[in-house]
């Protein structure tokens, strides 16, 4: 089975122009960039309550604990989440109350699923539905090749050509072992000529 595509910066900002232009743009500008900024598996950005992102004072919290049901394998595991997708979480949580205080959101609301389906506003994606519907939206945006492992694997990628350590991207992706942590890092001319370019 080939890996998922590595989205290229063109792709990128194609897909948010076509998310932009469609309807629930701010809830599915959210879900494409936490898998691209956090490098979260399709499955675990399914499963994210409100509670997960949001403290109680109103702040997009800076790292996320999963617990074992919402991730793979049977531990739970830290995402960090760094400040652009801070901002944007805030930005569609504000969308989603028709708020600028955050901290107005009760303790109910909070319980339920950070990305509600449009059948349900309280209840999330399953998994499977979420990749179906990446799938679509790739697709629709004329991206050929991505699923909704793209994000995970540009998020290893990326950090990777900036020179991060397979040890702290293994930590990073919740990888039990640095071999599959490796498989994942998409090998291109840029990560290549950086290398070549440290030899003084």
């Amino acid at each position: 089975m080939s890996q998922a595509k590595v989205i290229t910066e063109r792709e990128h900002r194609k897909i948010l122009l076509h998310i932009a232009a469609n309807k629930h743009a701010s809830r599915n500008k959210a879900m494409f960039l936490t898998t691209h900024l956090s490098g979260m598996r399709v499955g675990e950005v399914a499963a994210l309550k409100i509670s997960d992102v949001l403290a109680a004072d109103g702040v997009i919290k800076d790292e996320v604990y999963l617990l074992a049901d919402q991730t793979k394998g049977d531990k739970g595991r830290t995402v960090l989440l760094p400040k652009r997708l801070r901002d944007e979480l805030a930005s569609y949580l504000s969308n989603k109350f028709c708020t600028r205080d955050l901290k107005s959101i009760n303790d109910t609301d909070t319980s339920y699923a950070l990305f509600a389906n449009q059948k349900n506003p309280r209840r999330g994606f399953t998994a499977n539905t979420l990749c179906q519907y990446f799938h679509h939206m790739y697709k629709s945006a004329g991206v050929v090749g991505c699923s909704s492992h793209s994000g995970r694997r540009g998020f290893i990628t990326s950090l990777a050509n900036q020179g991060v350590s397979v040890r702290i991207l293994m930590e990073l992706a919740g990888h039990k072992s640095m071999a599959v942590t490796q498989r994942y890092i998409d090998l291109n001319p840029t990560m290549m000529r950086n290398a070549v370019e440290l030899m003084n």
